[in-house]
């Protein structure tokens, strides 16, 4: 009785250790996942936010003004553009250092500029000094360009070194997924060892024996990539939440990762199944007391 009690509880032990081991990897290897699909919004985010300020020549009239700002609205280039007068630059500086040097001065020394954010396949070094260039030569009331090259730079150093490295993590993390969820049915599968033996022993075919088998921890596997989207469903909404132009939460995506998550988690769990119990199925009686 206690032989019995003590061997379900093995069985059952063997069981969750393999729905932990599966949910814990897939999970994983969702969030990778979900850094890959979004890798290219991520980019493309963090380049959009990048400033160039153009800033005016104080003789330019209200009417250059607006053909200067439609001129930048309808360039195939600018994803955002917003006004900044010389009235609303100085109240800028007054919030970020709190000193009002106008008092001091007698005169406002700004001058009136427009702040723009480029799309991002042009947040390029090459191809902003293009722009720049481009909009200083058409435009006589442009006095200046500025933006930061050492950060767009940088920014794209960063990008392309994460680009690069990303793949080769991605399959690492694959093969050890496979690995470990393969390991955990191994020793699931053998704590029945017994019962596999047993049944060969009194006639039992192979495809029988290994049926009841496969069948549960396919639905092991199910069950694991479902405790795992569901996990990785909330880790991304928190994300989403938290930090918004990431735009994780994103219905295409979600479908296609969680959906690879359960295929992938039903398939490893089918195949490990398979060729455990095949060894075993395989193995001498003898040998199993070894």
């Amino acid at each position: 009785m206690n032989n019995n009690k003590s061997n379900r509880h093995r069985i059952f032990s063997s069981y969750v250790s393999v729905v932990v081991s599966i949910s814990m990897v897939l999970f994983l290897f969702g969030i990778l996942s979900f850094t890959i699909v979004n890798i290219k919004n991520v980019s493309a985010n963090f380049k959009e936010s990048l400033t160039m300020s153009i800033y005016l020549k104080d003789e330019a009239k209200s009417v250059d003004l607006n053909q200067i700002k439609n001129s930048l609205i309808s360039s195939e280039f600018v994803k955002d553009l917003k006004y900044i007068s010389k009235d609303d630059a100085v109240s800028i500086m007054k919030t970020e250092f709190g000193e009002d040097f106008i008092n001091e001065l007698g005169y406002n020394p700004l001058i009136n500029s427009f702040d723009i954010n480029l799309k991002s396949e042009y947040v390029d070094g090459k191809k902003i000094d293009s722009i720049s260039n481009l909009l200083a030569n058409n435009n006589n009331f442009i006095d200046d360009i500025q933006y930061d090259k050492d950060l767009v730079s940088m920014m794209n150093a960063n990008l392309k070194k994460i680009t690069l490295w990303i793949f080769p993590t991605t399959i690492i993390l694959f093969v050890i997924s496979v690995l470990i969820i393969n390991s955990s049915i191994k020793l699931a599968i053998y704590s029945n060892r017994w019962t596999i033996k047993t049944m060969q022993l009194v006639g039992a075919t192979k495809r029988f024996i290994r049926k009841p088998f496969i069948i549960k921890n396919i639905f092991l596997g199910l069950f694991s990539s479902i405790l795992a989207s569901t996990l990785l469903y909330f880790t991304i909404f928190y994300i989403d939440k938290k930090i918004p132009f990431i735009d994780m939460f994103n219905n295409i995506y979600i479908f296609y990762v969680f959906s690879s998550i359960i295929i992938l988690g039903v398939l490893i769990s089918w195949i490990s199944t398979y060729f455990a119990t095949q060894k075993l199925l395989n193995l001498n009686t003898e040998k199993l007391y070894n």
